[in-house]
């Protein structure tokens, strides 16, 4: 569910410690926008990679071998490790450890064996050309990216910086912000910036109808929200009409609680046992874009159904395993945090979950039924962690006048997993 590994450096002697890889950040001015000190680099490289791009861009430099990305990526990392120890300069767009190529090789090489001159990001030369303060924009890249990860970002009177894949970027921004309720948001498409061919116009999104844009382009969305727009609230607990569902949803007040309980941490793995519509996977998600989920869910047309909600919700990486647990859980990664909300009462499903739970990580079961909560009590008794009982009301009609509805109880169940310090106190 990562990227590519992290970086391994058992080779990494002293000798090793002097850079040998030097990433360059170029913008689309070229060889002209260059420091004398890349300008020279460049020059006396005995092999420059890059994009085909990157390469054309600073042809007028370079004198040794040109090498252009490979397919997959990886062949080019590769490549450039087996020249390790031997001068390597690296042509990027921009500022390279921005959505860009110098991260990915970080993760395989020392920091100290890397020295990178960066140039403006297209981030940073948007927000110039717009006036904008770059530390009030949400900033976003969709290259190569779904669409869908713009949602979260959809609130009123925010802005928005999303690079984009290509030509046909900035009219299917437009397309998303329309269809949910955000047609009259300002739509700003900068092309080529910094290079010949900038290109800045300025657009409603509803009547968004550029043609031939630059395939180098950045969009600016200065968002306006329609009565009736598809906005996220930034607390737990989304309303149950947002999401798509069966019936099969943890209600909006528990599953506020939950997601409380869940505690959730940024970069945590959370797996959702019986997700239903995948209401606390996503929402989990919502924390933070660095969390992670597994819904796992046994009926085909659930699982169908998650994966919808979760792109609605700007959520597309929440992964999916169609499957019955217990035995739709081998494999998974190890997860920092449980929630169970369906299937719990299966044999083996509370004893996978708990067996798999990371030392220090939190398990969360809800149960409505009399045999969900006999398991959690039986577990409770066993191990001990907190246990509370939920019972919501609301107010309905009750012929012309008003009375409390009581709503279906939920006993919760929380357990922490003793960390790796207390298993060996224990054990001592």
């Amino acid at each position: 569910m990562r990227g590519l590994p992290v970086a391994d450096l058992s080779n990494n002697g002293s000798a090793m410690a002097t850079p040998w890889l030097t990433i360059i950040g170029i913008g689309e001015d070229g060889v002209a926008g260059l420091g004398d000190e890349a300008k020279r680099l460049i020059e006396t490289a005995p092999v420059v990679f890059g994009g085909s791009r990157h390469i054309e861009l600073a042809a007028p430099l370079i004198s040794g071998e040109r090498q252009v990305w490979q397919s997959p990526f990886e062949k080019s990392v590769e490549a450039i490790l087996a020249r390790r120890g031997d001068a390597v300069v690296v042509l990027a767009s921009g500022d390279p450890f921005l959505f860009g190529v110098g991260a990915t090789l970080a993760r395989r090489i020392d920091k100290r064996e890397m020295r990178t001159i960066p140039a403006p990001s297209a981030f940073s030369l948007a927000a110039s050309r717009l006036g904008w303060a770059l530390q009030e924009v949400a900033t976003i890249s969709l290259h190569g990216r779904p669409l869908d990860l713009i949602r979260p970002h959809l609130q009123p009177g925010t802005r928005v910086l999303a690079l984009t894949s290509d030509e046909d970027g900035a009219k299917a921004i437009a397309g998303l912000l329309t269809e949910n309720g955000f047609g009259q948001s300002q739509l700003t498409v900068l092309e080529a910036l910094g290079g010949a061919q900038e290109r800045v116009s300025r657009h409603v999104a509803a009547g968004f109808a550029l043609e031939k844009i630059h395939s180098l382009n950045i969009c600016a969305v200065e968002v306006v929200a329609d009565a009736d727009a598809r906005v996220l609230p930034l607390a737990s607990g989304l309303d149950d009409r947002l999401f798509e569902h069966d019936g099969q949803i943890t209600k909006r007040e528990v599953r506020a609680l939950t997601v409380s309980t869940l505690a959730p941490r940024k970069g945590e793995l959370l797996w959702d046992i019986g997700a239903g519509s995948g209401s606390i996977a996503i929402e989990w998600m919502l924390r933070d874009t660095a969390m992670r989920a597994i819904a796992i869910e046994a009926s085909p047309e659930r699982a169908a159904r998650i994966g919808r909600n979760a792109a609605r919700f700007g959520v597309p990486g929440l992964a999916i395993v169609e499957g019955q647990a217990p035995d739709a859980l081998r494999g998974l990664l190890q997860p920092d945090a449980i929630f169970i909300g369906g299937g719990g009462s299966e044999l083996g499903v509370m004893d996978a979950a708990i067996a798999s739970l990371r030392p220090g990580g939190r398990l969360v079961a809800n149960a409505v039924t009399v045999e969900m909560e006999a398991v959690i009590l039986a577990h409770h008794a066993r191990l001990g962690g907190s246990l509370i009982r939920i019972d919501i009301a609301r107010a309905l009609p009750v012929g012309s006048m008003t009375g409390w509805r009581p709503a279906m109880p939920v006993t919760q169940w929380c357990w922490i997993k003793a960390g790796l310090d207390q298993v060996q106190e224990d054990r001592s």
